[in-house]
């Protein structure tokens, strides 16, 4: 029997509880792989070009304070700027006010929306007919074959922040990696609905002519407003949406604490597990330092089934992370901003690489204890 066969067969020696510990190391790298998909998302992926020349101009005391529609024209008199659209959030409800019935709802103009969001690829005809029908909508095709929408169809959307339901006609649907599953319909359908709306729009998206002239352009937009009773504030349109996230709190810190709280779990699960396998195998270490496996060995030994089974455990929870998260991409939507999430090879390596480091610290207090151990003390024990 080699060393590495004797490792393999004393890791699995009480299968049921080798199965437990490695569930449960599985679950918790489940959910630490979930915790640095979310982060690498927010705070690491680039966005794409077309989304790195677009900035989004806002009131810049709050989201909460509008912007008058004249800010449009002069915001398109800045050099560079090649357009400009009113974007509004739209809070209600459709079908009821279930997670799985949200999804973004956003009034716009149809006539320039999709030449600053170029990314979004639609049929001539379909945004043709967006742009005529003032009730029309233009919706993801994700979003279209959850709820099996098709061109044509009505859909009715309950306001809750605006005194206004929405009835709506399908009149585009549109394509986009990743998915955004938000819906758009004509500013000016919300200002017939609500009167005291009219001339507003809650923010402006801009489309630059090219990322070199990005950064000038927002300065110059956020002079332009400085002395005004709604001064601006022009940000990227990342850095926005990650203010839609700092709006739930202070979001790293959570999944710092998280991830802390993974680590610990997993290194406390892992540590019971080899301080058991010790304990029950007192004699055998013994014997074995009889046979002539110095500490040192004995170290390695202990150590290694401590790492097998962190591994093991964490490979089995990366493999199942995968659809997990997949399936979130296309299905969970937060404040209307998509998680591009998927368990690329640095996240799935950076996840394992945890699993081993944590398999060598919680294994190595027992192994250092089972390699110290007295020779004849251990021969003599009964347990």
């Amino acid at each position: 029997m080699t060393l590495s066969s004797f490792i393999v067969r004393s890791t699995f020696r009480n299968k049921r509880r080798s199965l437990l510990t490695m569930l449960s190391i599985s679950f918790s790298l489940l959910l630490l792989t979930l915790m640095i998909c979310i982060w690498r998302s927010f705070y690491i992926d680039q966005i794409a070009p077309e989304a790195a020349r677009r900035l989004i101009i806002r009131d810049k005391v709050s989201l909460a304070f509008f912007l008058p529609s004249y800010y449009r024209d002069k915001i398109r008199a800045v050099p560079g700027v090649t357009a400009v659209v009113p974007i509004t959030w739209f809070e209600g409800k459709y079908i009821d006010d279930r997670p799985e019935h949200f999804f973004a709802r956003v009034a716009t103009d149809p006539d320039e929306y999709l030449k600053v969001a170029s990314d979004k690829i639609t049929p001539p005809e379909q945004v043709k007919a967006w742009q005529q029908d003032r009730a029309g909508a233009l919706v993801d095709v994700t979003l279209a074959n959850k709820y099996g929408w098709k061109i044509g169809d009505r859909i009715h959307i309950q306001g809750t922040i605006f005194p206004a339901d929405l009835d709506l006609t399908i009149r585009a649907i549109y394509h986009r990696d990743p998915p955004q599953n938000a819906l758009y319909f004509h500013t000016k359908y919300l200002e017939e609905s609500v009167s005291w709306f009219k001339g507003q729009a809650g923010w402006y998206a801009a489309q630059i002519d090219s990322a070199e002239n990005v950064s000038r352009a927002a300065s110059e937009i956020d002079a332009m407003f400085r002395n005004s009773p709604l001064p601006t504030k022009t940000e990227s349109e990342k850095a926005f949406m990650l203010g839609f996230v700092a709006s739930l709190g202070n979001v790293k810190a959570f999944i710092l604490g998280i991830c802390g709280a993974v680590a610990f779990a997993i290194m406390l699960v892992s540590a019971n597990t080899m301080a058991m396998s010790v304990r029950s195998r007192t004699r055998e270490v013994a014997l074995l330092k009889t046979l002539g496996f110095t500490q040192r060995r004995v170290l390695s030994i202990f150590i290694s089934e401590s790492v097998a089974l962190a591994v093991i455990g964490g490979a089995i929870g990366i493999v199942v992370a995968m659809p997990v998260i997949a399936a979130m991409t296309h299905q969970f939507i937060g404040l209307g901003i998509p998680f591009d999430m998927r368990v690329n090879m640095p996240t799935a390596a950076a996840s394992l690489f945890v699993a081993v480091v944590l398999g060598v610290v919680s294994g190595y207090l027992p192994a250092y204890k089972a390699s110290r151990m007295n020779i004849v003390d251990g021969l003599r024990h009964i347990g």
